[in-house]
């Protein structure tokens, strides 16, 4: 979840001294090694309200609403344009030492996931780190449309092991199966013996025959088997289909 200033502005609204405006930049490493994140962590040249309080870090970052950040900030004579437009500002725990470079552009969790659900572009963001994890995805468009594998904290690092495709059948649920071919539509209704995202082959029950069948998942509870299946695997991976 992203932390909330309120409480902090609350607070110190009354007791904000009146510095004359300065303009600042947001520092372009942004790493806390007390867990007080403080103005002069988050700006160049906070001078006399570097060392006011913003957030409490409690775990290895903490994601702050940049406009409440403004907001605060503007309260002790420093005025931050935001001339990117970013919405959320991460503040990493220097884990390091002191004056670590960050020179790396990863992407990490904005706010915590629960496992299953699916990554949209507002669940991810931006950060400098100091090194790039192997397991890290390309871009964005890699992870959005994703489904987590496990539960993820805020701050984390988008890794590509923790997600997966989303699931789309889930083992004994009801499937609609149907076979397709040039003259013919069949429909059936079957019972899925195990789990399947988009593209997955999987076993069903025929509900009235009792055999088991294999199908190709392609939306929820929805399959198709024969020469459509087969058509469609050999769209997603061709080699592998030429090689039989």
């Amino acid at each position: 979840m992203i932390r909330s200033l309120a409480l902090v502005v609350a607070c110190l609204a009354l007791a904000a001294p009146a510095f004359a405006g300065t303009p600042v930049e947001l520092n372009a490493h942004l790493v806390d090694s007390s867990g007080h994140v403080t103005l002069g962590e988050l700006f160049d040249d906070a001078g006399p309200a570097r060392d006011v309080l913003v957030a409490e870090r409690t775990g290895p970052s903490v994601v702050l609403d940049a406009s409440a950040v403004q907001a605060f900030a503007r309260r002790f004579g420093l005025d931050w344009d935001n001339p990117r437009g970013i919405s959320r500002i991460i503040v990493h725990a220097d884990t390091v030492g002191l004056g670590a470079p960050q020179n790396h552009d990863i992407l990490v969790y904005a706010h915590s996931l629960a496992a299953g659900q699916v990554v949209q572009g507002s669940d991810i963001v931006w950060a400098k780190a100091a090194g790039v994890p192997a397991d890290a995805p390309a871009g964005a468009d890699a992870v959005i449309g994703m489904a987590a594998r496990r539960p993820l904290r805020e701050g984390d690092p988008v890794l590509t092991h923790d997600i997966a495709a989303p699931l789309v059948i889930k083992s004994g649920e009801t499937v609609d199966v149907t076979y397709a071919d040039d003259s013919i539509t069949l429909t059936l209704q079957a019972k899925a013996m195990a789990n399947a995202a988009i593209g997955d082959t999987l076993n069903v029950l025929n509900t009235a025959s009792k055999k088991m069948i294999e199908v190709l998942a392609t939306g929820p509870d929805q399959a198709v088997v024969g020469p459509q299946a087969q058509r469609l695997k050999a769209e997603r991976n061709p080699a592998q289909i030429a090689l039989r």
